[in-house]
């Protein structure tokens, strides 16, 4: 597991190699290639995924969710870098700080 990180909403981010994604039922599974865990990341946390092929931005990727969802900018905010915040203390994702 990784530490804690400084994530906030400038932040860039980027998906860690070394998984394998499938979709099921709607969701997305991920399964490690190195430990062979598995991450059920749900729908929205899929979509999220899907964005974070390359990097971006926290930002930008909160525009997007609230563009798709309807969702007040600021709850999506507080549950986008809480979801981050895991995915980074499991390795799935590396964060940049600008």
């Amino acid at each position: 597991m990784h530490s804690v990180h400084n994530l906030s909403v400038e932040s860039m981010i980027n998906r860690n190699l070394g998984f394998f994604a499938s979709d099921m039922g709607g969701e997305k599974v991920l399964l490690s290639i190195d430990s062979g865990k598995y991450y059920n990341l749900g729908e929205i946390g899929g979509q999220i995924w899907d964005l974070i092929e390359s990097k971006c931005s926290v930002n930008n990727l909160i525009e997007t969710l609230t563009t798709e969802f309807a969702i007040e900018q600021d709850q999506c905010e507080v549950q986008v870098l809480e979801f981050l915040e895991s995915l980074y203390k499991e390795g799935l994702i590396e964060i940049h700080e600008i």
